[in-house]
């Protein structure tokens, strides 16, 4: 195929993904794999010096749908140019300074959802606006005052038209989801359906939100900057989102993107990059548009965090708590930095909804380190073929039962997989810490010495582990070691190390706060445990059912009978130097582990948080701190190095 061929057929597949898309809000790529089409026929126009009139290089956003009125935009709309390195940007900074040498600028979210317009008179709302083609939108004023973050009254008495982005925030796409019957893909996709929809109703059950970001019109009122426009939109009671910044520097810039860009999973609404903006409004004019952009506004890409490939198998594994799960097992394909071969699939009734099949094409979606999640179905095939869930254990065979949507293996003492995994987590770092009992020795164990429950670590011997193969005199002497050093253990670590479900490494430590003695603990009704902070009713449920249940008490009473001895709070406590205060730490610590700042922090009658908030006291600050550490500052909380630590503590 030459490039004259190439450039067409570029342009045929982008208008037909333009068309699933916008028209049938329905995708079968991703973002990312549109935006390498899209880039490709842009750099071939470039070398060859020619545009096609049918190329969706030459116009502004979506396909104007027919079923809505059309509404002609007053002020022309323009999409916004983007940028593939910080080397481009930093060209277009340099540039931008060529107009105006002391140029500052904004730097703000590129928020992923619908581009909206919005227009008011005399304070009142008039009509909302999709942005179409940049000339011509469709009008969609019922769906978008369903929308409770639009203002309909404002204080300005002027005619006033903004833009901004409609968006559907993970707390409410999550919320729509779990009643769903055919659950959306993604929040960007949700957000356009509903606007899209013809009845209003639809558009409220989504509880969307507006995020505003540029005035098109301002009548009888002018702006000197980005800063004063984005000021005078939230004196009008719009929300602009939590983030803005006037920045100089392109160190400046490339130093915020790459920090939002690490913090972005963390957010409630769904971003895909930032906006950089000319601060100054009067030289913006001067600096001018092309048929397209704005050359005054510049949009940096993050990395692609969603993508689609292929469904080649779905496994099932079995957890701790007997649970069967699903595993996609993919086409690899390059995602957020990484070789992705494996997605996550809640259960049975989640592939149903998604309406994955093997030899599928399929959504999938990764957030920094966490494990990559099928996200919904792209395009199915005719040789694809439906899942069937199993009937039997894919480990021991056993017959599965179902509760509710989920599956699972009774099997708990003689399930390999299941008892290999509640002991991997018994003799995790944070549990008993046992030191040299890895996941693969564990399996040796269950093999040879018939290890089925956690009490039976504490029965064996250096001899016994010479027995196995390349256990020699040492490395078994010092296993020997690890499992006896670890007998003596604080009563949080003791609760996580059981394993109930749910229960993780804050909620124990919360629990063994609360109670003064396991006794105490295995007393307590559901109510006194749900009182507890952030323990809700299915947490307290599980603790409660936990210690009624006589195989499991019997199981504690052979652990204590083989040596192991609770630390209590009371008996660890060295003292009331922090009492009532609160401790975020951050960094890299180079005298400490985190676990041992903590439990001195708490030995001395502190807390310790994850998150910085205005209750915090304290930020203990190690090498190479973040966000927690800028947060920190905002809002004047104490930070204290390393070395401050130490003399507080002495």
């Amino acid at each position: 195929m030459d490039k004259l061929e190439r450039m067409n057929y570029l342009i045929k597949e982008i208008e037909k993904h333009n068309i699933n898309y916008y028209v049938y809000d329905n995708p079968t790529i991703s973002d990312y794999e549109y935006d390498k089409l899209y880039y490709e026929l842009v750099d071939l126009e470039k070398e060859l010096n020619l545009t096609l009139p049918n190329s969706p290089t030459n116009r502004v956003g979506d396909t104007v749908l027919d079923k809505f009125k059309k509404h002609k935009h007053e002020v022309r709309l323009f999409s916004l140019s983007k940028v593939r390195s910080f080397e481009d940007l930093d060209k277009w900074t340099k540039d931008m300074r060529e107009f105006l040498q002391d140029a500052n600028f904004s730097l703000e979210y590129k928020f992923d959802g619908l581009n909206l317009v919005i227009e008011y008179n005399n304070g009142e709302f008039v009509s909302a606006t999709t942005r179409g083609n940049g000339l011509i939108g469709e009008d969609v004023s019922l769906q978008v005052k369903t929308i409770k973050s639009v203002p309909l009254k404002i204080n300005f008495k002027g005619r006033l038209i903004v833009q901004g982005e409609g968006m559907m925030t993970q707390k409410a796409f999550k919320k729509y989801n779990e009643t769903a019957e055919e659950p959306l893909k993604n929040p960007r996709n949700g957000v356009a359906g509903a606007i899209r929809n013809l009845d209003p109703k639809v558009t409220a059950k989504r509880n969307l939100d507006f995020f505003c970001y540029s005035i098109l019109l301002c009548e009888g009122k002018t702006f000197e900057s980005q800063e004063e426009i984005i000021n005078f939109l939230k004196e009008n009671n719009f929300k602009t989102g939590n983030y803005f910044k006037i920045l100089s520097s392109i160190d400046e810039l490339k130093n915020e993107i790459q920090k939002v860009d690490k913090e972005k999973s963390n957010l409630d609404v769904m971003i895909d990059g930032m906006v950089i903006k000319v601060n100054q409004v009067n030289i913006r004019d001067e600096i001018g548009y092309t048929n397209k952009f704005p050359k005054w506004a510049m949009a940096y890409k993050f990395e692609a965090e969603e993508i689609t490939t292929i469904l080649n198998d779905v496994i099932w594994q079995v957890g701790r708590s007997g649970k069967v799960t699903p595993i996609a097992i993919l086409e690899p394909v390059e995602l957020a930095g990484a070789t992705v071969k494996r997605a996550t699939l809640n259960n049975y009734d989640d592939i149903k909804k998604k309406k994955v099949s093997i030899g599928s094409r399929i959504f999938i979606r990764r957030s920094n380190e966490v494990i990559p999640e099928v996200l919904g179905l792209a395009e199915k095939y005719d040789d694809s073929k439906e899942i069937e869930p199993p009937s039997f254990c894919p480990c021991c065979s056993s017959l599965l039962v179902q509760k509710g949507p989920l599956l699972y293996c009774e099997n708990s003492d003689n399930c390999k997989e299941q008892v290999v995994d509640k002991i991997v987590h018994f003799a995790s770092r944070d549990a008993f810490n046992i030191e040299g009992l890895s996941e693969k020795t564990i399996e040796l164990f269950f093999d040879n010495f018939n290890l089925r429950k956690f009490s039976d670590l504490f029965k064996y011997t250096s001899e016994d582990f010479m027995k196995l193969e390349k256990f020699k005199e040492k490395k078994s002497s010092n296993l020997e070691k690890a499992i006896n050093n670890s007998k003596k253990i604080e009563f949080n670590r003791f609760l996580y190390a059981l394993g109930i479900s749910e229960v993780g490494i804050k909620t124990a430590k919360d629990i063994a706060k609360t109670f003064e003695s396991l006794d105490e603990l295995k007393n307590a009704s559901i109510e006194s445990i749900n009182s507890i902070n952030d323990i809700g009713e299915i947490i307290a449920n599980n603790i409660f059912e936990y210690f009624k249940n006589d195989d499991n008490n019997k199981e504690i009473e052979n652990l204590f009978e083989l040596g192991v001895e609770i630390i209590y709070p009371n008996t660890n406590k060295k003292g009331d130097k922090f009492s009532g205060k609160k401790f975020v730490l951050t960094g890299t610590l180079t005298k400490y582990t985190r676990n041992q700042a903590s439990e001195i922090i708490e030995s001395l009658g502190g807390e310790t948080s994850s998150s910085v908030s205005k209750n915090i006291d304290y930020v203990l600050a190690g090498e190479n701190a973040g966000s927690k550490l800028d947060k920190a500052r905002s809002l004047n909380i104490k930070i204290i190095s390393e070395q401050e630590f130490e003399d507080m503590i002495n």
